[in-house]
């Protein structure tokens, strides 16, 4: 039970873990708006096709993303739309926690007051 137990904990942490880099949130933030092709994530990321293919990579390596080939064409998309979810989940946390501290802000400029 235990060594299941630690082989579920380690799934969930290598999930995050994938999750854990700027430009991969920002993948499955457009991904979880409909599917796009490399090219296309290129542009709107304005960034590098390697750097785009790489962190894909990772992406799919953990199936988190799915590709489908089009022709000439690959189109990544999220496996899972929960993913489009939990981002929004978290973007809810992140502005709970920004929320508190720039109350926290106005409080220390009224104390210089």
């Amino acid at each position: 039970m235990q060594e299941t137990n630690n082989q579920l904990q380690v799934f969930k942490a290598e999930f995050f873990r994938a999750l854990a880099h700027p430009v991969r949130i920002r993948i499955l933030e457009i991904l979880s708006v409909g599917e796009r092709s490399v090219q296309e994530l290129q542009d709107t990321l304005q960034l590098d096709q390697p750097l785009v293919s790489q962190q894909l990579a990772v992406l799919r390596g953990k199936n988190i993303v799915v590709a489908q080939k089009l022709g000439t064409t690959v189109k990544y998309a999220v496996r899972d739309p929960l993913v489009g979810e939990l981002l929004k989940t978290a973007r809810l946390i992140f502005e709970n926690q920004l929320s508190g501290t720039q109350t926290m802000l106005r409080e220390l400029r009224k104390e210089r007051r």
